[in-house]
């Protein structure tokens, strides 16, 4: 007995030791919360402090991430989505509590329902068949999300039975749910391109983190045509930095919301891990700095898999893209809801290029993002017409969200600003290099 109450307490102080620290300041910067975090390092912790505060709908307007050894220490400047800094004392406790509570592995579960992931080749009325499909076996959709891109769908479905409300967990029906999908989504017949469905009882893994590792491990980021170009609106650079043994890893991209955490996620899931790191923003763009390695301690090693992390980054950044026009559906919530809804998008020449669904008690409040067939944005005409046999009061226009930068920084201050974010990388190195920053070798 005395030996296990000794356990108890060595068990207690290895927790206490190895806890993330959480310290949130508000009065050190005028325009943004402080949030700094020191923990032990562990692969991901990085991924779940940013998950943490993005699903708060924060945005992080500057990071600096450093590792000393076998510790991490983030700070991170952030303002709620109107660029004003959080005073609401509940967001502070639940910022620093969740944090704290990554040391134990804790994820957000869906209880009561059954996931369903999805991915296959993408065109235009496939939402509208797979919720129609659904509808007829008389399953419930309570939360979804999907994702397009580069002619690739990928889809997080949570359901339950019409009839009972109860998770679906009769496997004959379930083979019979993921065949019917199946069909729906290898409707090209393109054997190269053959899709995949799979069905699980409470899910735990962060829906967002599993749509890129679907996308990721779908190989979306090689789905190219021949005369589409990379996107002008991200760049992505790769180098090594042999001295150190590190590949720095630079992105510039429009910012947007939930912009740093698809970046992490995606080199987490890629299993680099992060050692340090500079986030910057100005006007409506971001710059992001990484010094990566390997989990074994390696640089990156080849041409091909430099490319592949370009290629891999520019995907991650390009998922979340806003395209076409926001429309936010509130209703009552009924069966085959989604199905109207989206059959009447298909009628009319709109596509989906992304969806988010959630229930609430007897209410549904759907996000749909629509082009016209070629991918641009539908004439407001059209966009009126298909309110109108849906319901004016239900299906609103709404805006795109946007971050949003403080105003009063002067085009000479701009220029100040993009030369220091282009001299992070030489500004590192002499950290490193006059011994102010420790090497993690």
């Amino acid at each position: 007995m005395a030996m296990k109450g000794y356990l108890d307490e060595y068990e207690k102080l290895v927790i206490r030791m190895n806890t993330p620290r959480v310290v949130i300041d508000n009065g050190v910067c005028s325009s943004a919360t402080i949030v700094k975090v020191d923990s032990a390092r562990r692969n991901g912790i990085l991924l779940e402090a940013v998950q943490i505060l993005t699903d708060l709908n924060l945005s992080i307007k500057k990071a600096y991430i450093s590792s000393d050894g076998r510790w991490n220490m983030d700070v991170f400047h952030v303002t709620d989505l109107n660029g004003n800094k959080l005073n609401d004392q509940s967001v502070l406790r639940y910022i620093e509590q969740s944090i704290e509570k990554v040391y134990y592995g804790e994820n957000i579960e869906v209880n009561g329902l059954t996931a369903l992931e999805l991915t296959g080749t993408d065109r235009i009325g496939l939402l509208s068949e797979m919720f129609a499909v659904l509808s007829d076996l008389n399953c419930d959709v309570v939360d979804a999300k999907l994702w397009t891109h580069n002619g690739r769908v990928a889809s997080v479905i949570y359901l339950r039975d019409c009839s009972s409300g109860s998770p679906i967990l009769d496997s004959q029906r379930v083979s019979k749910i993921e065949g019917r999908l199946k069909n729906v989504l290898n409707g090209d017949n393109d054997v190269n391109s053959a899709a995949k469905t799979c069905v699980s009882v409470d899910s735990m893994m962060h829906i967002e983190r599993r749509l890129h590792q679907l996308m990721f491990e779908d190989r979306d980021y090689e789905k190219r045509s021949k005369t589409q170009e990379r996107s002008p609106m991200v760049v992505v650079t790769v180098q090594n930095w042999a001295e150190r043994g590190y590949s720095v890893v630079n992105v510039h991209c429009r910012d947007r919301t939930k912009l740093l955490f698809d970046v992490v996620c995606t080199l987490t899931d890629m299993e680099y891990a992060v050692f340090h790191a500079t986030i910057n923003t100005a006007d409506d763009q971001a710059h992001l700095e990484f010094y990566i390695r390997h989990k074994d301690g390696s640089p990156i090693s080849s041409e091909a898999e430099r490319q592949r992390v370009i290629q891999c980054l520019e995907a991650a950044v390009e998922r979340r893209a806003l395209e076409g026009v926001r429309l936010e559906l509130k209703h009552p919530d009924k069966q085959g809801l989604l199905a109207e809804v989206t059959r009447t998008f298909r009628e009319n020449g709109l596509n989906v290029t992304r969806t988010e669904i959630s229930t609430s008690g007897d209410m549904a409040t759907n996000i749909f993002y629509v082009t016209d067939a070629n991918g641009d944005e539908p004439e407001s005409k059209l966009i009126e017409s298909v309110r109108e046999k849906i319901g004016l009061e239900c299906l609103r226009v709404k805006e795109m969200p946007t971050v949003n930068h403080k105003k009063g920084d002067g085009e000479e201050q701009q220029q100040t600003k993009a030369v220091l974010v282009s001299l992070g990388s030489l500004v590192w190195r002499n950290l490193f290099n006059f011994g102010l920053i420790k090497s993690c070798s």
